[in-house]
Order: C-alpha cells, then structure tokens, then sequence
C-alpha cells in the first residue's frame, strides 16, 4: 500500500486535472458559481475522507463525480436559496477538444446525423453559447446526462456509475435529452434565419 504521502500527492494530482470538470458539472447542478465553488471543496474534502473505498484508482474521475452528484442530491439541492445565474462564461465549460459545438457536431450518433445534411448546413454558424444555453434549458436528469457524456467524455457505464442508476437508464435520458437539444437548437435556427422554410427538420423530432 502506498505511503500516506505519495498517497495524498497523487490524490492532488488527480483533483487538480479534474477542477476545471468538477466546477463545470457543480455549476451546472447548482446554477450559482458561489454554490459551485462550495460544493466541490465539499466535494474534496468528502473524497478524500472516503479515498479507502475507491478500489480502482483508473476510475478516480467517474467515482469523484458521483460523489460530488450525491452531495448535491443530499444537501446543497434542499438547501440552496441563492438565485440562479443567467450568465456563463468560459469557466464553466471544460472541453479539451475544443468547443462545445465541434464536439457534438463530431459525436457519431444518430441523434446529430441530421447536421451532416447539406440542407442543415447551418450548425456551422450556431455559436457554443447556443448550444450551451439549450443544454442548459434541459430538465436536470437529461442536461446533466448529456453533460457527463458530451461534455465531459464518460463512457454510458461511467455516467451510470457517477448517477446511480443502470445503463439502460443513462441510454434512455440521453435519447430524450439529446432530442429536446435537437429540437431546442432547431427552434433556434429558425428564428435566427439559418434554415429556410422548405426544410422540415421538426416532422424528425
């Protein structure tokens, strides 16, 4: 068993190369960055207390984010009364593959194929923040479903574990939340001009 000192160096390690997710997913369950901030270092200080149960250390990012999920379902939901933000920025969004828009445009799911249509060209000019602010307007099991899987890159089987429910759950959520994204994103074009009206995308949804 390592030493209590490579022991806490490695778990600081792995909390530093996963801050920036850990603060974009409690932002987005708590809508507040103050609420955020304190729920991740709730987060931590929970982790590390409970570092003797994580069997696996290669599934430390799925197991931190369930736990930083279960502190938000026992506590800082039923208490919070700080108002929701409106406003996000670049902080609250962690991608190392580049922008929100490229990496759903890029999932290989038949949920987005409807975007490699020539007719539907214009998901090039839909911005991150469109995008952002759709997911955002998701209900909270779908937004923060889409989220671990699109956003942050867990697999269906690391979602599941981080939400505490089966895979075909996690499989279900993303198929509804992804079609009210779809749906969200396409009501959005309309409006903005991207899309003519001989372009019946909604009969899909």
């Amino acid at each position: 068993m390592p030493d209590a000192s490579k022991t806490k160096a490695w778990f600081s390690r792995q909390v530093e190369e996963n801050s920036d997710s850990l603060y974009s997913l409690a932002h987005r369950l708590t809508r507040n960055s103050t609420d955020a901030e304190d729920l991740v270092a709730d987060c931590v200080t929970k982790a590390w207390t409970a570092l003797p149960t994580l069997e696996d250390r290669s599934r430390f990012r799925p197991w931190i984010f369930r736990i930083l999920h279960n502190r938000f379902i026992s506590d800082y939901r039923k208490k919070s009364s700080r108002p929701v933000e409106i406003g996000y920025d670049e902080s609250t969004i962690s991608n190392d593959n580049g922008d929100v828009a490229s990496l759903l445009i890029q999932q290989p799911d038949e949920f987005l194929n409807w975007w490699a249509n020539p007719e539907c060209a214009f998901t090039n000019q839909l911005l991150g923040e469109d995008i952002i602010a759709a997911i955002e307007q998701l209900p909270e099991s779908f937004r923060i479903t889409v989220v671990l899987i699109n956003v942050e890159g867990l697999s269906y089987d690391e979602t599941a574990e981080v939400l505490g429910v089966p895979q075909g759950t996690v499989r279900s959520r993303m198929r509804r939340g992804r079609t009210l994204l779809q749906k969200a994103l396409w009501h959005h074009a309309k409006e903005a001009g991207l899309v003519t009206s001989h372009v019946h995308m909604e009969s899909k949804i």
